[in-house]
């Protein structure tokens, strides 16, 4: 991850106070300032200065120097609140991914085949993603790239449903292990087509239940990620959460107001554009890129 390659980062603004003689009221209001500027939010903000200032307290430091690493590890210790492995004990494992446009929601899906026929499971991908022309080329695209079958719509606006649902058939009558069913990138405020999302959750379990719905934020999202997060979980019921394009970002502090709102965890990184560039979330990988 490549938290620090902005102009700004949390990173950078902890090192600043490094320079500091000691802790002074100066310290805490620049550490509440960094927190902001890294869409921690002012709750989130608040409970994290809260308890670093309780840690610099407890074992009596001066030193500004010690700062950056009690919040790293106090973030590591928030992060690490929320289990973020992927259920796909189920056969098949039933994943939906949904998320707004414009959040690399197709390259994800393309990743994420790739993440898991490494593992050795085999993959199917379902273009249900039916509004859309371009939409079914670019994923069947990232299919090739990861070298999994897809099934795609039989013609334009096909009921995504129905895609979702033969994939699934699919799936079972030849015994792949994994189906990953793209739906079509919208705005959480649209209720009609937040309804799809229900629509093709109902279809597709009269086959196989779900075993995780992954919701796509882009990590440069702010603060607006946590209503889209919410929406998602009443209308999609989200499992889990995939961080995109987290190269160049200097943020992704939203993320603990996310999980603090929903509880949902982070279960997977993606950064760069190729196919293989996508890992499991670790809290001390994600603490550490934060914070240096």
């Amino acid at each position: 991850m490549a938290w620090g390659s902005g102009k700004w980062s949390l990173g950078r603004a902890l090192k600043g106070l490094i320079h500091q003689a000691e802790i002074t009221d100066e310290t805490w209001e620049e550490l509440e300032s960094s927190l902001l500027q890294a869409d921690f939010g002012p709750d989130v903000a608040d409970e994290v200065l809260g308890s670093v200032r309780d840690e610099v307290h407890r074992i009596g430091t001066s030193n500004p120097a010690d700062v950056q690493a009690i919040v790293r590890d106090t973030l590591e210790e928030k992060l690490a609140a929320y289990d973020p492995t992927l259920d796909l004990s189920a056969r098949p494992a039933v994943i939906m991914v949904v998320g707004v446009n414009g959040v690399g929601k197709t390259t994800t899906i393309g990743k994420l085949a790739k993440f898991v026929t490494r593992a050795g499971r085999s993959v199917i991908i379902a273009a249900a993603d039916t509004f859309r022309a371009a939409a079914v080329e670019q994923l069947t695209t990232w299919a090739q790239r990861a070298e999994v079958p897809i099934v795609v719509p039989d013609q334009g606006g096909q009921d995504p449903a129905s895609v979702a649902y033969t994939a699934v058939e699919k799936a079972l009558a030849e015994g792949i292990d994994i189906v990953i069913i793209d739906t079509a990138g919208r705005l959480h405020t649209k209720a009609g087509l937040m309804d799809e999302l229900t629509k093709i959750r109902r279809v597709v379990e009269k086959l196989a239940s779900i075993s995780e719905v992954l919701l796509v934020l882009d990590a440069t999202t702010g603060q607006n990620g946590v209503l889209q997060a919410d929406a998602f979980l009443q209308h999609a019921g989200v499992t889990g959460l995939v961080l995109s394009k987290t190269d160049g970002s200097a943020k992704g502090g939203f993320v603990l107001s996310v999980q603090k709102n929903t509880g949902i965890p982070i279960k997977l990184v993606g950064e760069g554009e190729g196919i293989d560039d996508m890992t499991g979330f670790s809290a001390p990988a994600f603490a550490a890129a934060l914070t240096t």
